[in-house]
């Protein structure tokens, strides 16, 4: 895993759309990401399902959420689709951003909380999906307030 206090590795990739992010796009904001094994499995789909329902807890807050995990474009639209998912998620099928996140191994599910600066303000190392969300939100009132 990466450590807090250092720079947010630069990436891109495309989204459920498509549409290529890179996360300089999200310079000045706060930024979730999250890394899940697989689309549409329990663990992911409750994890994902947690960040729905308490999506307007974010965005007051003004944080940004990326799911990042190696499906394809296709496949998080089918994703997204389904659970009705108000974020983005991002495809990387050769696993260069779950590599160098220290995301890769088996059903590893950990994420960053990215200032606006593109610092790593915390890293999860150990995501339980149902809880999640609450977790992000108790802390961000620690870092913005």
């Amino acid at each position: 895993m990466l450590k807090t206090g250092i720079k947010a590795l630069t990436f891109k990739a495309l989204d459920q759309e498509g549409v290529e992010h890179r996360l300089a796009d999200y310079e000045g904001k706060w930024v979730l990401l999250y890394f899940y094994p697989k689309d549409s499995t329990p663990g992911c789909t409750t994890e994902a399902c947690a960040l729905r329902d308490n999506f307007v807890g974010f965005e007051m807050a003004e944080i940004e959420i990326l799911g990042v995990s190696a499906d394809s474009v296709l496949s998080h639209d089918k994703f997204v689709s389904k659970f009705q998912l108000p974020f983005t998620l991002l495809s990387d099928p050769e696993k260069k951003i779950i590599i160098a996140y220290g995301a890769n191994g088996f059903f590893r599910r950990i994420s960053y909380l990215i200032n606006p600066a593109g610092e790593i303000v915390k890293a999860y190392e150990k995501v339980k999906p149902d809880d999640h969300a609450q977790e992000v939100l108790n802390d961000i009132k620690i870092f913005k307030y």
